[in-house]
Formats: structure tokens, C-alpha cells, sequence
């Protein structure tokens, strides 16, 4: 090795000592801490480019605009589950079904469940007895919802003040005796089936009318074991012009079933319904012309597969005595005290959780809208609300 001479070790001592090396350490410092900067900030932009792709799949499936609009700035808050905060949505029929027929395995529920009655209305249009109604339900907030199923496009014309404002449901057209009433029928029971706490599930048209205080119509449909449908076996004769014999083997003439299409069913029952495939596909198939699947879909799937079930009765009265193809209608002369009383006591003894029971109908039809005045007057007096 070399030997060092005097000189370059003074010349060394002077460059660790001089401002020259300094500045250049210093210069490197700060081109790491440049470079260092820059890597990072183009790797979190990496990452946040794959992130926000991800949140746009996820988006697709669970719109962030759908669930959070109107709904409060939280979102996936357990009560946005628990109780719709708005009817519309953008949800098809397929979409809704399916999001309506998803069950819980957990019996015990995580937030304090009190059963609700979901009244569900059909109509065309208007309601004439909403005023009726809504007296109906006055001071019974937090033990029933209203649902409305409507023409397309119309809109419901009641005040702000009512138990019916703001509840329509999206809706399509339909057409008496067609398969599209039974879409109908299924579509309110799915809206109805997204708010947790419906218990019990009541179809309805714009004609009818409570003939007893709400109390005791609650009480009748949530201590009660059975669903009410009406499900009768067709006279033979008249049943071979109904059924179609393209239904079998799924739906055999000895399974076919006919009833008045106005029910009342327990929510085990309406999840069903709203899940069923199979049978509502042979319907829409062979169920066409004569058939009118709105009178036989429900009745015949339930005696098929739920018949245990079912009080295979209805609770909702109507006066066929006329013998035609549609229930008497009552007016304004037509209503008196007597009326709603004989209605209430007609008779009949059915049963009522497998005992005889004289109370056997809590809604009637059919009224025209000159009969709210008269029924309004008897509120208070005979029907106690």
C-alpha cells in the first residue's frame, strides 16, 4: 500500500470541515425526501383508483343515492332496515321479491318488535273513504302501516295530515281477472314485508270499510293463529272450465282452489307467497281467459303447501245474495245503524283459533263513495271510533 503523504491528510480534514460538504449533504437529503414523497403519493393514488373501483361495483348492487337519500347523513343504520324511511324506490319487481323473502335464522330480534298490522289497499284511483279510515286509525301510530297500490302515475290526493299521505307503492297496470292482478297482490305484500315489524298483512279495496274499532280488529288479527283466505273446492263442473289440465303434474284439478281475492295472511305466509316461482310461473302460463288467476293463485299455492296454516276463510264481508258476478253495492239511503250491526252480527258462526265464534267479518264491502257521510256519522255512535 501506498503511504499516505502529510499533505492529503490535511487536505481531508479541510473537505470534512468545509461548508461545501454541507450544502451537498444537505441537497441530498432533501432530493431523498422528494423522491420518497412522490413514490408515496403515486402509490396512494394507486390504491385509491382500486378502491374506488371497488366501491363502483359495489354501488351497482346497493346504490349509495337509493338507500341514503332523505334517509340522514348515516348510512346502514340498523332502523333504515327495520322501517323503510319512503315507499319508492328503484327496485324491480324481481329485485323487491327477492329482497322481501330474505328471513332472519335468528328468532330473537335485536331492537324492541312490536307487531304491526300492514293495511294494503288496490285501487285505480282515489280512496273516498280515507276521512273513514283515518279516523280508523287515530291514535294507533306504531301498530299499522298503510300501503297503496295505484294506476301508474296517478297520485293519491289526500292531506298531508292523513295516515294515507305519501304512501303509494311503485306500481305497474293492471287488468281484472289477468295475472297482472296477482303482481299486484305480491308487490304490496313485498313492500309491506320490508318493514320488519309487519305482523300481520290485510288486502283491501277503495270500497271497503272497518265495521269495528281499530282495538278490536288488532287484537282479532295478531292473537290469531290462522291466515284468512278463502279457499274452496270449485264445483266440478264449473271447475273444468278454470282449470287447465296443462298445470298437472305441479297443480292437479283435485288441488285446484278458488276464493274471494281480498285476504289476510301472517307474514310466514306472505314471505312464502312473495318467494313462490313455481307455481306463479304455471299460472301466468296456463292461468288465462275463464281461469282468472286472481281468484285461484293464492287460494290453490296455500292449500297446496300452507293449508295448515289457513283459516280458509275471509274476514272481509260482502253481500252476494243478488247471485252475480260481483257483491251488492250500498249508498247513501243504504246506510243506517241496522246495517253495520247485521253485518257484524249476520249469523254466521265460524271458527276463531279452533273455537265457534260469532265474530267472524271486521272489514265489509261493497260502498259507493255517497255512503261516507252517513258511515262517518255512525262512527262514534255504533262503530266506536
Amino acid at each position: 500500500m501506498k503511504p499516505r503523504r502529510e499533505g492529503d491528510e490535511e487536505e481531508e480534514e479541510l473537505w470534512a470541515n468545509s461548508p461545501k460538504k454541507d450544502s451537498l449533504l444537505r441537497l441530498i437529503k432533501i432530493v431523498t425526501g422528494v423522491v420518497v414523497f412522490m413514490a408515496g403519493t403515486v402509490l396512494g393514488l394507486s390504491w385509491g383508483v382500486r378502491f374506488h373501483r371497488h366501491i363502483s361495483q359495489t354501488d351497482i348492487f346497493f346504490p349509495t343515492e337509493l338507500y341514503t337519500k332523505d334517509c340522514g347523513k348515516v348510512n346502514l343504520k340498523l332502523k333504515n332496515f327495520i322501517e323503510p324511511c319512503h315507499l319508492m324506490h328503484g327496485m324491480t319487481d324481481k329485485e323487491l321479491f327477492w329482497r322481501a323473502s330474505l328471513v332472519s335464522k335468528i328468532k330473537e330480534h335485536p331492537f324492541n318488535r312490536v307487531p304491526k298490522v300492514a293495511f294494503m289497499f288496490m285501487t285505480e284511483g282515489p280512496l273516498p273513504f280515507f276521512p273513514l279510515w283515518d279516523k280508523f286509525f287515530k291514535g294507533h301510530q306504531g301498530l299499522f302501516t298503510v300501503y297503496v297500490h295505484t294506476y301508474p302515475g296517478y297520485t293519491l290526493k289526500v292531506p298531508e295530515t292523513s295516515f294515507f299521505y305519501d304512501r303509494q307503492i311503485p306500481s305497474e297496470k293492471t287488468k281484472w281477472g289477468s295475472i297482472s292482478l296477482v303482481d299486484a297482490r305480491k308487490r304490496l305484500l313485498a313492500n309491506a314485508l320490508l318493514d320488519l315489524s309487519n305482523e300481520r298483512f290485510v288486502l283491501l279495496s277503495e270500497s271497503c270499510i272497518p265495521v269495528f274499532n281499530f282495538p278490536t280488529v288488532y287484537n282479532y288479527l295478531i292473537d290469531s293463529a290462522y291466515s284468512f283466505v278463502q279457499s274452496y273446492d270449485e264445483n266440478p263442473i264449473q271447475g273444468q272450465g278454470y282449470y287447465d289440465s296443462h298445470m298437472a303434474p305441479e297443480i292437479n284439478h283435485s288441488q285446484w282452489r278458488k276464493g274471494t281475492p281480498w285476504f289476510e295472511v301472517q307474514r310466514s305466509l306472505a314471505v312464502n307467497i312473495v318467494a313462490d316461482n313455481k307455481y306463479y310461473s304455471i299460472f301466468r302460463k296456463y292461468c288465462k281467459t275463464t281461469c282468472h288467476s286472481d281468484d285461484s293463485y293464492i287460494p290453490t299455492y296455500l292449500n297446496m303447501l300452507d293449508g295448515i296454516l289457513n283459516a280458509n276463510r275471509t274476514v272481509i264481508w260482502a253481500d252476494w245474495s243478488m247471485r252475480g258476478s260481483h257483491p251488492a253495492t250500498y249508498g247513501h239511503e243504504d246506510i243506517t245503524e241496522g246495517i253495520i250491526q247485521s253485518i257484524r252480527n249476520n249469523g254466521t258462526i265460524c271458527r276463531y283459533n279452533s273455537k265457534p265464534s260469532s265474530v267472524c267479518f271486521l272489514f265489509a264491502m261493497k260502498f259507493s263513495p255517497d255512503a261516507l257521510e252517513p258511515l262517518l256519522n255512525l262512527t262514534s255512535t255504533v262503530m266506536k271510533f
